[in-house]
C-alpha cells in the first residue's frame, strides 16, 4: 500500500497509544488497513462516473427491478486505489434502493458493459418505484425517496481505512459472536477508530472497496450481507428445486465489500446501501452473483 496512505492514521495511532492499547496490539490493527477510492461530488480529482444520468444498455440487456445510482468508469478505478480487481475497463452499473426486502433479497443489482459493447439509452419506469405496467401500484414515499436520488459527477480520491468492526462470527457450532480473531483489544481499537476516522478519511457518499460500515458497527457489513445472499439463495432454491441456485455461494469471508453508499435522503436519513461481491466472482467478472445489503436505524 502506498506509505502515504498508512501514514495518514498517524492520528489512529497516537490517540490508540494515549489510552494505553499496547503497541502491538495498535500495530497489528494498522496492519489490516485497506486502500480504497472514496467518490466525491466536488473537488479537483479525476471524474470516475457519475451518479445518475442516462440508463445506457445493451438492447438484449433486461429491464432492471431497482433504480440506477451510478455509472462508473473501470478504467478510471485502477487496483492500486480500490484493493478490487476490477475490470481494466468498461462501465460498471450499481442499482438499488434504500427499503428493507423480504427472505433476505437482495436490495439491488450490478450490471458490467465490456468496452465498445453497443448499448442504447433505456427510458425505463423503474418496478421497485413505480410498480410492475398495469397495477395499481402507488406508493408516494418510495417515489419521495426515488426523487432525491443524486445527479452528480463523481470524483476519486484516494482513502485508507482499518475495520469498524470488532466481533465476527463464533467458530463453534451454535455460537453467536467472538472478538475479532487475533485482535483482543478489538474493541477498544475500533472505539479508538470511530472517534478518529472523521479527520483521516475522505468524506464523499460513495466508497469503492476498504472496509464497510454502517450507523451501529458490530460484526463486518460484508459478512453480514454474504450470509444474508446465502440465506436467500437456499430460500430460492427451496422454493424452485433444480434451479442455479443450487449452487452453494463462497464462504462469507471470500467475499469484498464492491461499493458503499452513505445515503443522505430525506426519510431514509443515516442509511446505507452496500454492494458486495466474491472476490473470486468480481475478477472473473461475474457480477450476476452480486448481492446489495440494506442496513437503517430509524
Amino acid at each position: 500500500m502506498n506509505p502515504d496512505l498508512i501514514n495518514r492514521l498517524a492520528p489512529f495511532r497516537a490517540e490508540a497509544l494515549s489510552r494505553g492499547i499496547p503497541l502491538q496490539d495498535v500495530e497489528a490493527w494498522i496492519a489490516t488497513a485497506r486502500p480504497s477510492g472514496t467518490l466525491v461530488t466536488r473537488g479537483d480529482g479525476p471524474v470516475v462516473g457519475r451518479f445518475g444520468g442516462p440508463l445506457l444498455l445493451p438492447a438484449d440487456a433486461s429491464d432492471p427491478w431497482f433504480p440506477l445510482l451510478a455509472t462508473l468508469d473501470c478504467a478510471a478505478l485502477p487496483e492500486e486505489v480500490t484493493g478490487l480487481p476490477l475490470p481494466a475497463d468498461g462501465r460498471l452499473l450499481l442499482f438499488g434502493f434504500p427499503e428493507m426486502t423480504y427472505y433476505d433479497g437482495t436490495a439491488g443489482e450490478v450490471v458490467y458493459i465490456p468496452k465498445g459493447t453497443p448499448v442504447e439509452e433505456r427510458n425505463t419506469k423503474y418496478r421497485c418505484v413505480y410498480g410492475e405496467e398495469g397495477s395499481d401500484f402507488d406508493d408516494s414515499d418510495t417515489l419521495a425517496i426515488y426523487e432525491q436520488f443524486p445527479q452528480e459527477e463523481l470524483r476519486l480520491a484516494p482513502d485508507v481505512g482499518v475495520p469498524h468492526h470488532f466481533l465476527a462470527p463464533s467458530p463453534e457450532p451454535g455460537g453467536e459472536t467472538v472478538t475479532l480473531p487475533g485482535h483482543p483489544r478489538a474493541w477498544e481499537l475500533a472505539e479508538v477508530w470511530e472517534e478518529t476516522y472523521g479527520d483521516i478519511v475522505v468524506d464523499g457518499p460513495l466508497h469503492i472497496g476498504g472496509y464497510a460500515f454502517h450507523e451501529c458497527t458490530e460484526t463486518d457489513p460484508v459478512t453480514d450481507a454474504a450470509t444474508d445472499a446465502e440465506d436467500a439463495r437456499r430460500h430460492r432454491a427451496e422454493t424452485a428445486p433444480g434451479s442455479a441456485d443450487a449452487t452453494e455461494l463462497p464462504a462469507p469471508e471470500k467475499w469484498v465489500l464492491l461499493a458503499q453508499w452513505d445515503i443522505g435522503l430525506n426519510g431514509r436519513e443515516g442509511s446505507t446501501l452496500h454492494w458486495v461481491i466474491p472476490r473470486q466472482d468480481l475478477a472473473e467478472r461475474r457480477f450476476d452473483r452480486a448481492y446489495v445489503s440494506f442496513f437503517w436505524n430509524p
